[in-house]
């Protein structure tokens, strides 16, 4: 499906120069001299690649369409991954590469969404949010304000986000897992 250079939205996959790329952050752009424009930071779901475009009004790109499926992450070895089909409980092994930063949020047991090209798996989709427990949090700083101010915390999984002062150690609590920040205090 061909759509217009400025109707890319964030998490669009586009055919471009070859390869299957996910538009990763937009911003449009309409200078005083010139034709509107949208400024695309495009991330290539086959090789990693990232890179920059400016798509004019005028210029159309390819919509890609991926199969989506199901999946349940069993265990990590190494730095390889393997995810069980729901349906027919096939198992399949991925790098852990695929998922960059938001491997580190991977549970035994978690539902995942395969993204599928050509019936080869292109990336993997983890739940927006999830439930983690912080084991180390910095003390609050006397006269820090608790409206403006975070403090780090480690999670579980080893990953460092910025939390609330009232926030310690042993609280389980809400975090965004591809922008790795705090959501609120899990119930």
């Amino acid at each position: 499906m061909k759509i217009s250079g400025v109707d890319i939205r964030p998490g669009n996959i586009i055919e471009y120069e070859g390869g299957i790329w996910r538009a990763v952050k937009i911003q449009h752009t309409q200078p005083g001299k010139g034709g509107a424009y949208m400024q695309v930071e495009m991330k290539n779901l086959i090789d990693g690649r990232k890179n920059n475009v400016r798509f004019r009004s005028a210029e159309t790109v390819e919509r890609v369409r991926l199969d989506t499926k199901d999946f349940q992450f069993l265990f990590k070895d190494g730095e390889q991954l393997t995810f069980m089909d729901k349906e027919n409980y096939e198992q399949i092994t991925l790098d852990a590469g695929i998922l960059g930063d938001a491997a580190a949020f991977l549970q035994d047991g978690m539902d995942v969404v395969l993204e599928l090209y050509d019936e080869k798996p292109i990336s993997v989709e983890l739940p927006s949010t999830i439930e983690a427990t912080i084991v180390e949090a910095d003390a609050v700083v006397k006269g820090q304000t608790a409206s403006s101010s975070y403090k780090p915390a480690i999670l579980d999984n080893g990953v460092r986000v910025m939390v609330p002062p009232h926030i310690g150690a042993g609280t389980k609590i809400v975090v965004d897992v591809y922008e790795q920040t705090y959501v609120r205090r899990a119930d």
